[in-house]
Formats: structure tokens, C-alpha cells, sequence
């Protein structure tokens, strides 16, 4: 098969911030054409769970997203920290703070990308089981999310009705469902 990788021949940072950052490269692919410029947005690495409770519910979180001014259903999730010292600690981690559950078990489902030809992070994907509410949210400064549970068929329901408009969240309860043999 053909190389079809670029050569990066300098990069600049136009903007730079604690969740966001904006570069902006100059490339050189295979055939010597010279890409420029070309932008990346640079992100933090994320986490996604499919987290069922004990009884078998998911947990699912509605909350306002300003960028699209929706209020939608989302998964438990969210960036991954310095001092995380893994990726499955952070999903816990993100559960327990978000929702005030923990869990049992973790299974990895895989990682995916919200959009490759632009941003430069992975979404790491899990599966979480025997879920029981442990404490109340610890919410950030910004986040105002309401819980609630879901069977599997009500969850169904909710992506039919297309109320859950987060794509990388729709891919992993898709990887979660396949897993569980649903």
C-alpha cells in the first residue's frame, strides 16, 4: 500500500487553552505538494461509559450544550486528568463525580475519534457494571447534569427518537450493546 502520511514541516500555535488549543501546520505530502495550512485543534484525551447499575439500568445524563444550544441526553464521561494514572481511572472517576456511582467492573470497548482530519485526541470507550450510588454529585464550576436511569429498551427508544446527538457517545453504547449481546 501507498505512504500517504505527511511530513510536518513547521508548527504554530495560534491559541492556546486549558481545553482547547489551535495549531497551525504546514505539511509536504508524498508527491512533494505542500499542504499549508492546515489546522489542528488540540484537545484532551476522553472518556465514555456505558455504566449499568446493579439491576441492570443504564445510566444516562441530560445536560445543556451551549456550542450546538441543546439540551440532550450524553453519556457519563470527560477529560482525562494530569494525575490520572489511567484511562479506566479516569472513566471512574468521571462516574463517580458526575453521577455518584461506582462500579464493579470495568471492560475497555476501544477508542475512537470525534473527527480525525481535525482533532488530534482520542475518546477511550468502556463498559462499567454493578453500579450502586455510593455519595451525591461532585459537580464542576460549569456542569449542571440531571441523572437518571434507563432500561435497554428505553435507551433504544432515546437513540431512535435521536435524542442523544453526541456521536461518540452513539458509537459507544453501539460497542457497549455488542458486548452485552444486544
Amino acid at each position: 500500500m501507498k505512504d500517504l502520511r505527511w511530513k510536518k514541516l513547521s508548527s504554530e500555535y495560534l491559541f492556546k487553552d486549558i481545553w482547547f488549543t489551535v495549531r497551525k501546520d504546514i505539511c509536504e505530502r508524498q508527491d512533494g505538494a505542500i499542504i499549508d495550512p492546515y489546522y489542528v485543534y488540540e484537545f484532551p484525551t476522553w472518556v465514555t461509559v456505558f455504566a449499568l447499575t446493579e439491576d441492570g439500568k443504564v445510566i444516562m445524563e441530560r445536560q445543556y450544550r451551549h456550542a450546538l444550544e441543546v439540551t440532550a441526553w450524553e453519556l457519563p464521561g470527560g477529560c482525562v486528568d494530569d494525575t490520572d494514572p489511567s484511562y479506566e481511572y479516569a472513566a471512574s472517576r468521571e462516574l463517580l463525580e458526575e453521577t455518584g456511582y461506582e462500579f464493579s467492573k470495568f471492560e475497555y470497548l476501544g477508542k475512537t475519534s470525534s473527527n480525525p482530519s481535525t482533532n488530534n485526541n482520542w475518546m477511550h470507550m468502556y463498559l462499567a457494571t454493578g453500579g450502586k450510588k455510593v455519595k451525591d454529585q461532585e459537580l464542576d464550576h460549569n456542569e449542571e447534569i440531571e441523572v437518571q436511569l434507563f432500561s435497554i429498551d428505553e435507551l433504544k427508544d432515546l437513540l431512535h427518537r435521536q435524542e442523544i446527538v453526541q456521536s461518540m457517545h452513539v458509537t459507544t453504547i453501539f460497542y457497549a450493546l455488542k458486548k452485552l449481546g444486544m
